[in-house]
């Protein structure tokens, strides 16, 4: 749960947090300080030239004057590096019109601060990764408590602007165990610069390898702390291997395009292999799915997966929106908002429970009695539920697309196209057709090809194909429900003269024809959805569409580098990678998949904290496997 900051002030006008009874920057003022303490503390803009990417970590977010004036200087220096990752922890984050008001004081900012705020995200917790100057700029912003986040934080940082309330007003943010994770995530070489020269803070910093020294600082303050670590600033953040930056991506559907979109995002030349004709054409190939979050009691590992893969999804989707690209395609998404009614009595008080109990923004998600339920969806329901205003509808089909729009020049397509072996030699993976030819070859291999990846990496992977089936309805322009409806089942409003009802979710079920059974079980479904919807409807000869989707026997998805290769006793060459097991939440899961992958191939910081990324780790199911063998 996140309790936002309330916009409070000093006597002199300055932005004070009530919370901790302290200012957020010293009256002469904020941008001052940010400039001369966190940067010129650090050495930049100097440090950050000749580098591929300078990655800095901030702890206490507050106003956001210093991620501004960090990236101002980065536009303003020819000599810039070329990407700056900024990531940042914030406890008590601002709504967004408070920081309206906030950055009016500086208006050397304004473009950027009205770019910044566009870009706020809802003020739920956990990591928002936001992305500016077509994503040379990243923003990893933290909603948490710094002591739960950092300690699970796994990269390497080349600078530390150390921010919190004074140590003795909010003494949380510069605790020793703090301190040491914080000094854990430091390249050799990093800097940190801070405007406490606390003792307390000195002798934890120095206890954890910082050579440290004390200049003066800003304004009325006599004086500040910087610091350095042992080793040498000039060796690189990237992981080594990526010079060639060339990848091949097996698999068009959700995963695979979705990948090839942020990898040609981020500078990578992807050839995309499919032996289908097109992109989306497997179980990518719906008309319409569902987009949102499963919030839970206990805010468990799915609960924030969920959560973090719906915000990464509309942010993608929204991205591929403003670029115009879902102009292009048609019928991309349609931002309805869902209803996910509850099944009966019981499961509707524990929706209204969590609600109540983690007090989320109403524009992520509110509970609704019946008769609201009713309102918004436009017909009589018998239960109220969740209500989240900006799920949406998306085509999958039109998703994959779309990802392969944005960055064309960096993605060459190889349809109709069968990966029938792969095979590592001399640092690099060749895609082999049936008769032994290589069809690609790149230092990196990124399987996405659903549940045939079994084939290609051994029995060790537990994907399967999961069979689908969805209904397809005539619909009357706005005819009910006017919004996504969810209860057991799911149905869509009216798209282009068509619904959408279903889906069916059968394992060891190989049978691609369309069934009335299913659509009678789906039509079952919608009557308990909306009551009576479905009464004139008959499910023989109704028109749908089957799709296999590839399926993970813990529902969660398969996201990261391939342990093994064959047998679960061989070990993987380098560069192999795995993104898979979507199953029902293709839509979900894609965006924060791809991201994740492309970091990890990066080595760049994680858009999930490590124990949530370790949830998705293919080597789950190798330790599962050797574990049964075992035995």
């Amino acid at each position: 749960m996140i309790e936002p900051a309330h916009l409070a002030r000093a006597a002199d006008g300055t932005p004070y947090s009530e919370t901790y009874g302290d200012v957020y920057h010293p009256s002469a003022g904020g941008l001052g300080q940010a400039r001369h303490v966190f940067l010129a503390g650090n050495g930049l803009p100097q440090r950050w030239r000749d580098r591929d990417r300078f990655v800095i970590v901030e702890t206490g977010f507050g106003l956001g004057l210093n991620f501004l004036a960090t990236w101002a200087a980065w536009k303003d220096d020819p000599e810039r590096c070329a990407r700056i990752h900024y990531v940042s922890v914030e406890k008590h984050p601002f709504p967004r019109e408070a920081l309206a008001e906030l950055h009016a004081s500086w208006p050397e900012l304004a473009a950027l601060a009205k770019q910044l705020r566009q870009a706020w995200p809802p003020l739920v917790q956990g990591l928002h990764r936001l992305s500016f100057e077509g994503g040379r700029v990243t923003l990893d912003l933290v909603f948490d408590d710094a002591a739960a986040q950092l300690p699970q934080w796994q990269f390497k940082a080349d600078a530390l602007y150390l921010d919190g309330f004074s140590p003795a007003k909010n003494p949380e943010l510069w605790d020793a165990t703090l301190l040491r994770a914080l000094s854990n995530l430091a390249a050799p070489g990093a800097t940190l610069a801070t405007w406490s020269v606390a003792a307390s803070v000195r002798e934890a910093l120095a206890e954890n390898g910082w050579a440290l020294e004390k200049a003066p600082g800003f304004a009325g303050k006599r004086e500040m702390l910087r610091g350095t670590m042992a080793g040498s600033a000039d060796m690189p953040t990237a992981s080594p291997g990526n010079k060639d930056r060339h990848i091949i991506v097996l698999g068009a559907g959700l995963a695979g395009t979705t990948t090839a979109n942020r990898l040609a995002a981020r500078g990578w030349q992807v050839s995309l292999i499919d032996a289908a004709n097109g992109p989306g054409e497997g179980a990518s190939g719906n008309r319409a799915g569902v987009l949102r979050p499963l919030p839970s009691r206990d805010d468990n590992p799915l609960a924030q997966i969920t959560r973090a893969g719906y915000l990464a999804t509309r942010r993608h989707l929204q991205a591929l929106e403003t670029a115009g690209i879902a102009g292009q395609v048609g019928g991309l998404w349609g931002k309805t908002g869902v209803l996910h009614l509850a099944r009966d009595d019981t499961h509707e008080a524990s929706q209204r429970a969590i609600v109540e109990a983690q007090r989320p923004p109403e524009d992520y998600l509110r509970y609704v009695d019946r008769a609201e339920a009713g309102a918004l969806c436009g017909w009589p329901v018998d239960a109220g539920g969740w209500w989240f205003p900006n799920g949406a509808w998306v085509s999958p089909s039109q998703y994959c697309r779309a990802n392969l729009l944005l960055h064309p020049e960096n993605i060459a397509t190889r349809f109709a196209t069968h990966a029938a072996a792969i095979k590592h030699a001399d640092g690099r993976w060749r895609v082999l057709d049936a008769s032994g030819s290589c069809i690609a070859e790149a230092p990196h291999l990124v399987i996405a090809n659903a549940a045939d990846a079994r084939r290609l990496l051994g029995d060790w992977l537990p994907v399967f194909p999961a069979r689908g089936q969805v209904t397809q309805l005539p619909a009357e322009r706005g005819s009910a429900p006017q919004c996504v409806v969810c209860r057991l089942g799911y149905v869509t409003p009216e798209i282009e003269g068509q619904r959408y009802a279903g889906a069916t979710f059968l394992m060891k079920d190989p049978d691609p024809a369309l069934r009335d059974a299913d659509h009678a079980e789906n039509l079952a479904k919608l009557d308990f959805m909306l009551p009576g919807f479905s009464t004139a409807l008959t499910p023989a000869g109704l028109p749908g569409r089957v799709g296999f989707r590839p399926a993970s026997p813990d529902r969660l998805p398969i996201v990261g580098d391939v342990p093994c290769l064959g047998s679960a006793d061989t070990t993987s060459p380098p560069g192999l990678w795995l993104v898979n097991g979507f199953g029902a939440r293709g839509i979900v899961w894609s965006a924060l998949a791809a991201e994740l992958l492309a970091d990890a191939i990066e080595g760049c910081p994680p858009i999930l904290r490590a124990d949530l990324a370790k949830a998705l780790a293919p080597s789950r199911f190798l330790a599962r496997s050797r574990r049964a063998a075992k035995n």
